[in-house]
């Protein structure tokens, strides 16, 4: 069996057999899928990186609004392009375990209200200048101002202050937070000169590559920084993004060799991708989530009752059989699920006519609902809406749904017209993804729930060092979001992502899509 299992998992590295499959013929030898996945990373690991060459992507998620500053990033393509050029303290890996990276250590009080951070020595940024603790401090300050627009501002609000001390940095909480070193990881914190306070839109990080195109929505390119402190990764020359949002153009790319991998496979296509010659299908289970979002301060949707008569009017199995065709979950209209380690299970709302029926009579709503979609909402984001639209009328509730173009709207639908279709990649914890989405003061509190009550269990939960404590807070925020919220999680993601022939070094990473943003910095072009 082990030498059927080592040809798999090399067929899986060398493009000939998609994750999926493996996995699936590995369980019919009986083997668990962890220990199948650490066969995947030893396979992955084993695989000498192959230096130089132009190592290209085609992603759906680009704007010509899009911008190099890291407190704006909203979107794919900004955000895995910046991470090729900038870093932060630490780094989640695979696993979802930290891993040091401006940062080379770290420690808190026993109360968990002061952090320090040892700031690694030597690491230039790419004008040539050495990063100093100074710099990790001014980016911090930057992204807790308000008129920043960051949208890492909700985990700062709980930091009272940050000062260099020597080559450290010291982080004073106004709460206790046990997870204060995951929100390091958050993407909008990229370390940059001065913070970014001179010209954040400038692009000057200390990550493998220096920004050497920049065409917002169409092209975005990097060199190899010969000045790098790091060699497990930047392997090519260069590396490119070309803005495909379109999913079939995206696919025809990859099949036609003009891009060695894509994000969002549209999973009813990946049947079809699979039989390709050389391109492997990469899908991963983790956090993401496909959601419809409605502000809950904007009329209709100010009305409770509203809200749960459009969430009982959603069939999630249906959404997960015809839109996800397998690769994901059933959601339950929160954030949050199995992926977390501190999740507790609620009852699944399920699809009920009549409820649906009952609470939008309590409302006392008549006429229409708009709601507003885009293919790059997320992918099958029009059909999904098509889909609710028809199981709402089941329900006696008119869904307009009106089709928004891709370019300008994760600036101009997204976290502002007040129904609409969306995505979250999830984040490494529930304080972090509580924090960045429902605290009440967050810049991307795009479902509007603004609850001062829901604020104080927040803060309770990061002071509780008492796990299951801790973990029953959790459970009754979860319960809050799920009653009384906006957010309509029809459903969790597999990540899909797809390589070409040619690409070696890919990795499982359920935190984001495309190896939690770091494929192009860490795979490599096989000769």
């Amino acid at each position: 069996m082990s030498n059927e299992l080592d040809f798999l998992s090399r067929s899986v590295i060398g493009g000939k057999l998609s994750r999926r499959d493996f996995l699936g013929r590995a369980a019919a030898l009986g083997v668990t899928t962890t220990f199948a996945n650490s066969l995947l990373s030893s396979a992955a690991k084993a695989q000498a990186p192959v230096k130089g060459g132009v190592l290209k992507a085609g992603m759906q998620g680009g704007a010509a609004t899009d911008s190099l500053d890291p407190a704006t990033w909203s979107s794919q393509v900004p955000y895995f392009f910046g991470r090729q050029w900038g870093e932060q303290l630490v780094q989640i890996d695979a696993t979802g375990v930290l891993q040091p990276a401006l940062a080379t250590e770290w420690g808190a009080s026993d109360d968990a209200k002061v952090w320090t951070f040892k700031i690694r020595k030597g690491v230039q940024f790419h004008n040539g200048k050495e990063m100093t603790p100074a710099d990790v401090v001014a980016t911090m300050e930057r992204h807790s101002d308000a008129n920043s627009k960051s949208g890492a501002l909700g985990i700062m609000g709980g930091i009272e202050s940050v000062k260099a001390d020597g080559d450290t940095v010291v982080f004073t909480l106004k709460e206790a937070n046990a997870d204060l070193p995951f929100l390091m990881d958050d993407y909008h914190l990229m370390v940059q000169p001065n913070g970014g306070k001179d010209n954040p839109a400038e692009g000057i990080g200390t990550g493998p590559y220096k920004v050497a195109t920049n065409e917002p929505g169409v092209r975005l390119g990097g060199e190899k920084f010969a000045g790098y402190w790091r060699d497990d990764r930047g392997f090519a020359d260069q590396i490119e993004i070309i803005v495909i949002n379109d999913p079939t153009a995206r696919t025809a790319a990859l099949q036609g060799g003009q891009v060695n991998m894509i994000n969002r496979v549209e999973p009813k296509i990946v049947e079809l991708i699979k039989r390709v010659p050389g391109v492997t299908i990469q899908n991963v289970a983790g956090k993401g989530h496909y959601v419809f979002i409605a502000h809950c301060n904007t009329a209709p949707f100010d009305n409770n009752d509203l809200r749960l008569a459009l969430k009982y009017a959603l069939d999630r199995e249906e959404l997960v059989q015809k839109i996800l065709f397998g690769y994901g979950s059933v959601g339950n209209d929160t954030p949050i699920n199995k992926a977390y380690p501190l999740y507790t299970e609620m009852e699944q709302r399920k699809f009920d006519p009549e409820k649906a029926a009952e609470h939008y009579k309590k409302s006392g709503h008549s006429g229409s609902v708009l709601l507003r979609t885009s293919d790059v909402a997320f992918p099958g984001a029009v059909d999904a809406a098509q889909l609710y639209q028809q199981s709402a009328a089941k329900c006696g509730i008119t869904l307009e749904i009106k089709r928004e173009p891709g370019d300008g709207y994760w600036s101009e639908v997204w976290n502002k017209q007040p129904f609409s279709a969306s995505y979250w990649g999830g984040r490494p914890t529930q304080d972090q993804m509580y924090s960045t989405a429902y605290y009440s003061k967050a810049d991307w509190n795009d479902t509007r729930f603004m609850r001062e009550d829901f604020d104080k269990m927040l803060f309770a939960a990061r002071a509780e060092l008492d796990t299951e404590k801790r973990k029953k807070i959790y459970a009754d925020m979860g319960t809050m979001v799920n009653m009384e919220g906006g957010v309509i999680t029809p459903m969790f993601n597999d990540f899909i992502d797809a390589t070409g022939p040619n690409v070696g070094g890919w990795m499982p990473d359920g935190n984001q899509e495309m190896m939690g943003g770091y494929a192009l910095s860490k795979c490599w072009l096989n000769a």
